[in-house]
């Protein structure tokens, strides 16, 4: 059980996402989170009306910036909005978010720093889950590098499900980072650099 004054946001960094944002925040679990914020990055799609009508707190960014530049829009909200723990769930149903507090629950017992929901545990589970081959083989490979480079063991860096303590995000300097893919692993990088205790769960 999470102590009570931890307040956890999600948030959901969202672009075209109408087909998959409602199934994504139905499945986490009630009472897991305090918050859900939805950041759009210039949708074409119904994502945004979709989002407004569950309810949630919708950000939009008027034109296209890019994946690392609605994330930093993400944690910048969460943060300012006295979040102890930041869950960042892609809204395009990738990730199985009645995990939620299973990644949660290793912050608030403060065992890690950082969680992430790693797709890839084993080849066949990825491949089942409608990761192409190409693109398991990339992340496989890239992994390898980054575990080398970094010393870790961590069997995803590209996660768009993970959880960060506060206390990292506001040490790691995020919005210097790329506004694009990269920043998925800079912002690991980084936090490896202050020594940042991060696990992962399938």
């Amino acid at each position: 059980m999470r102590k009570k004054h931890n307040m956890i946001i999600a948030v959901m960094p969202a672009y075209n996402a109408a087909k998959t944002i409602e199934k994504t925040y139905r499945d986490i679990p009630k009472g897991a989170v305090d918050k859900v914020i939805v950041v759009d990055d210039g949708s074409k799609d119904k994502t945004v009306k979709i989002a407004k009508k569950l309810g949630l707190e919708v950000i939009i960014h008027p034109q296209n910036r890019g994946y690392g530049a609605n994330q930093k829009t993400c944690y910048t909200l969460a943060l300012s909005q006295g979040a102890d723990i930041v869950i960042m769930i892609h809204p395009d149903y990738q990730y199985d978010s009645r995990l939620t507090e299973e990644l949660l629950r290793p912050l608030s017992q403060d065992r890690f720093d950082i969680m992430l929901g790693s797709r890839i545990r084993t080849r066949k589970e990825a491949l089942a889950g409608k990761m192409p081959t190409y693109k398991y083989i990339g992340n496989r490979f890239l992994t390898f590098i980054e575990n080398l480079v970094l010393g870790q063991n961590l069997s995803e860096y590209h996660t768009g499900f993970r959880a960060y303590k506060k206390e990292i995000l506001q040490k790691v300097p995020f919005y210097k980072y790329s506004d694009d893919f990269v920043f998925d692993q800079q912002i690991l990088f980084g936090a490896v650099a202050i020594g940042a205790r991060i696990g992962e769960t399938p």
